[in-house]
């Protein structure tokens, strides 16, 4: 099915299943134990021995010898994998080709070898006994000091954009704001571990692993392996947390599918998690700076946004600047992207890649021109709101209610009542303070299919290679197909994250739920026309409900019309250029109002709350807490969440979750979320968009104005420490 010409009405708007906030179909198997995720296919792979890997123990350099007797007669041993002895590995789309290190070192804790033993501590002792000697060489491991050589990420689509002459009118605004910000390497700290299972059967392999892109790692193992698409299965059906670093094939894939080999049995690879930080992928710094100038109307004339991150050798930047080029208008604009070379680990997707960390900036220098201009923050973000895209004049956005996100959230948290001048509000020990930020995050669509199954008692599966991980795929799945239907939720079972069912948009971007609906849409839409074709109605008029057909003045039972073979159907969707003609994006507001300890500068978040406009909300349930756990993220990245370089030797030291910090229960308050009641025809055939990565775009900003709305102390470096906020601080009794 081609989305390119949206109808105004269909079934999905009865909205009798969908838009319900039912609970998740997957609650009972994973509170009781019964749904298995990577490390736990024990019943499918009996007998699998255990890998162990061992990670690089320098940043950049070569491997000089590697020493391995001891370790082959360990007990328990079976093999011991290297770039030596696994063959020649093809590149995939993904960097797999970095994911077995030697001679060559790109970074620390690149996988070098894996240890298979029958058991796990005996392949975890024998990898204490493996020596390997390293040729050290000088590397570059600090963004600052980099920041000079970097240049345009030419990789981009779009590293740079410029619209009318911003240096002549930033130069003649009256108001002017020139602030640079920075944004810290943070890791994805997900609660399962990059983990899989490998079983080859002659030349096909089988995995299990924790994967958010099915079809994506499949061809990635088929290319990197030399072995054809077809011989390789994925199986992913319950991934515990990915945020981005498990969009991609990484280490534990790769070497457990090269032990099996090796080993001649099956093999299951858990990262440790210091590898987790340093292994696999995180999001990079960023140095940001922002430029902003405006008239005494209030009105921005001229906006600058430029960004520096950097990367691997051919890796690619953080797109901290791509929110800068829709949100605001001004008649004169540039942004740049621009990228340095690093040895460290490789930066990649994390949650809301690109406007998470640039809106942390935006969002301040918003205020802090706000400010200038003696407006209210509200107040200045209203006046420059803008119906079309500023860089694209004449292209409307499908859906832009931002204005109204920002002025219920207003009403909503009170803020008519808050004093403008920061440092006027003190409760006992602490200062009180409140703080706002615009959210973002742009509309992503992708081709999806399903297939869908309709037995003789009216019962329906659906299959597609979609996951879950943790945002509720089976549960929205579920209701699109019992709302197209008919039939009670408790009739559809869902199954996914098999690379053997139909291709899926998978999980990422906010696009999954979306883009994966709107596929079961489709094949609902192919199942419905083909029982119309056996019965003899007009499918597109019947009315399916309450496990019945009505149609042509005839009444048929769901389950009878499939007959005792029952009925199978499978389409897709494909998406045409409407997001072409139109500028497709999700708006939101944050609030949050801080305590700030007058003596320590410790923070308190307060009370928090996000007004959303994302298109239809197919399960307010499972979309607000997603909303939720966006917030706390954007708490975390707010005040705690660091990894932290050690600039001599090129690694990130606190790579666990003693030393990487995250907020706990006891940081975050109660939490509001407020869905907009919206629907974009424009986007899907649900008409909805997504919510998963919007909900963390802005939050830090607002966490950090109203730190300064408490204080007085602007800081633009992220983490904002009580270190930080102390050298600001007055001495106050």
């Amino acid at each position: 099915m081609r989305f390119d010409n949206p109808a105004k009405e269909n079934p999905i708007d009865r909205l009798k299943v969908v838009g319900q906030p039912v609970d998740r179909i997957d609650g009972p198997d994973k509170t009781t134990g019964h749904a298995r995720y990577a490390y736990e296919h024990h019943e499918e792979v009996p007998g699998a021995a255990y890998g162990y890997v061992i990670g690089a123990g320098i940043a950049k350099g070569r491997i000089v010898s590697m020493e391995l007797d001891a370790a082959r007669r360990a007990p328990g041993v079976l093999t011991i994998v290297t770039a030596q002895n696994a063959g020649k590995l093809g590149k995939g789309d993904f960097n797999t080709a970095r994911l077995l290190g030697g001679p060559e070192i790109e970074h620390y804790h690149q996988a070098i070898a894996l240890v298979v033993a029958e058991t796990f501590e005996q392949a975890r002792a024998a990898a204490q006994l493996v020596r390997v000697r390293y040729a050290r060489e000088r590397g570059r491991f600090d963004l600052a000091r980099e920041r000079g050589n970097a240049a345009l990420a030419t990789g981009e689509k779009k590293p740079e954009s410029a619209v009318g002459d911003f240096d002549k009118a930033f130069a003649a605004a009256p108001v002017q704001l020139d602030a640079t910000y920075t944004t810290p390497d943070q890791s994805h700290a997900m609660m399962e571990p990059h983990a899989s299972i490998a079983r080859w059967q002659g030349d096909r392999l089988t995995l299990w692993t924790s994967n958010q892109m099915v079809n994506w790692s499949r061809g990635d193992v088929a290319r990197t392996l030399g072995i054809p698409r077809e011989n390789v299965r994925l199986i992913s059906p319950y991934v515990g947390g990915g945020f981005g670093a498990k969009l991609f094939v990484r280490a534990d894939a790769l070497l457990a599918a090269l032990g099996a080999r090796a080993a001649g049995r099956p093999v299951k690879v858990a990262l440790q998690r210091p590898l987790i930080a340093n292994n696999t992928t995180h999001r990079p710094a960023t140095i940001q700076r922002i430029r902003i100038g405006a008239g005494s109307d209030g009105r921005i004339t001229a906006i600058a946004h430029e960004s520096w991150s950097g990367d691997l050798p051919g890796g690619s930047p953080e797109t901290a600047v791509q929110q800068t080029r829709l949100l605001y208008a001004g008649a004169n604009r540039y942004t740049a992207l621009r990228l340095a070379t690093l040895d460290l680990p490789e930066g990649n997707a994390m949650r809301a890649p690109g406007e998470a960390p640039g809106m942390m900036a935006l969002e301040i220098a918003i205020d802090e021109i706000a400010e200038k201009l003696g407006l209210d923050p509200v107040e200045f973000r209203i006046r420059n709101d803008t119906q079309v895209d500023p860089e694209q004049h004449g292209r409307p956005f499908s859906q832009r209610r931002l204005v109204e996100c920002l002025r219920l959230g207003a009403e909503r948290f009170g803020w008519q009542a808050r004093s403008a001048r920061p440092r006027s509000q003190r409760e006992g020990q602490w200062w009180i303070g409140t703080g706002v930020a615009a959210a973002f995050r742009n509309n992503l669509v992708m081709a999806s299919a399903a297939r869908v199954r309709l037995d003789g008692q009216g019962r329906v599966t659906v299959e597609t290679d979609m996951t879950d991980i943790g945002t509720g795929s089976y549960t929205v799945i579920a209701q699109t197909a019992a709302e197209m239907l008919g039939v009670p939720l408790h009739q559809v079972a869902v199954r996914l994250g098999d690379s053997d069912f139909p291709v899926s948009a998978g999980s990422g971007g906010q696009w999954g739920a979306n883009s994966a609906t709107s596929g079961v849409y489709a094949a609902c839409v192919r199942l419905r026309e083909e029982l119309g074709r056996r019965h003899g109605f007009d499918a597109s008029t019947a009315v399916f409900d309450n496990g019945q057909i009505r149609a042509g003045g005839r009444t048929l039972a769901l389950g009878e019309a499939a007959g005792e073979g029952g009925i199978v159907a499978e389409d897709g969707i494909v998406f045409g250029k409407l997001d072409k003609a139109y500028q497709q994006s999700t708006f939101g507001a944050h609030f949050v109002e801080v305590g700030v300890d007058v003596a320590t500068a410790e923070v308190r978040v307060r009370r928090m709350l996000a007004v959303c406009a994302a298109g239809r909300i197919l399960n307010p349930k499972s979309a607000r807490s997603q909303v939720i756990g966006a917030m706390t993220m954007g708490v975390g990245a707010a005040l705690m969440e660091e990894l932290a370089v050690d600039k001599r030797l090129g690694f990130f030291v606190n790579h666990d979750l003693a030393g990487y910090e995250v907020p706990v229960h006891a940081d975050i308050p109660h939490q509001e979320v407020i869905f907009l009641d919206e629907t974009d025809p424009l986007s899907s055939p649900m008409k909805a968009k997504g919510v998963g990565e919007l909900g963390i775009c802005g939050v830090g900003a607002a966490v950090a104005n109203a730190i300064y709305h408490a204080t007085g102390v602007r800081v633009r470096d992220y983490p904002i420490t009580l270190d930080k906020l102390l050298a600001g601080m007055p001495m106050v009794a």
